[in-house]
């Protein structure tokens, strides 16, 4: 039996595309409205509250140490179900895509060194001729990271 498609939302950091998985996604917003956190990491601008609850962002070009553009009308942000209950944002450039893959399509990660740690890369995918970084949004923040991210932003309120 054939392994189901699997839907992406396909969005861009730079000059290269990524995707995640959207059974991930909770929403996807503008950007704007950010509360800054004292201390935070350099990849985290601040928080942003969604029916009363606080939700960290993550500037995944700060993340991925890739050229900080400005932000602009198309900076969204989209924020994200993890394992654990746990709801994080992430800052792109711009959001533009939902395309469905098949498995096959997803080839691994290559050994090589890219401007990002090879393992948040769950896969590279072809798509219309275009190369797609498959990530694996579960691995951008470790556990330890996310419990040290919520602890501090309960101790802000």
């Amino acid at each position: 039996m054939d392994a189901p498609s699997i839907e992406f939302l396909v969005f861009q950091l730079g000059k290269e595309e990524y995707a995640i998985d959207i059974l991930k996604i909770q929403e996807i917003r503008q950007y704007e409205g950010v509360i800054p956190i004292a201390n935070s990491p350099k990849f985290i601008p601040g928080v942003i509250t969604i029916n009363d609850a606080v939700i960290p962002l993550i500037d995944m070009r700060r993340m991925f140490n890739l050229e900080n553009n400005e932000n602009n009308k198309l900076t969204m942000a989209i924020i994200l179900n993890l394992s654990l209950n746990r709801v994080i944002g992430i800052i792109v450039d711009s959001v533009y895509d939902v395309i469905k893959l098949e498995p096959l399509q997803i080839k691994s990660t290559p050994e090589f060194v890219t401007t990002i740690h090879n393992e948040y890369i769950q896969g590279i995918a072809m798509f219309d001729g275009r190369a797609l970084i498959i990530l694996d949004i579960e691995k951008i923040l470790s556990v330890v990271e996310l419990n040290a991210l919520y602890e501090s932003i309960s101790n802000k309120k």
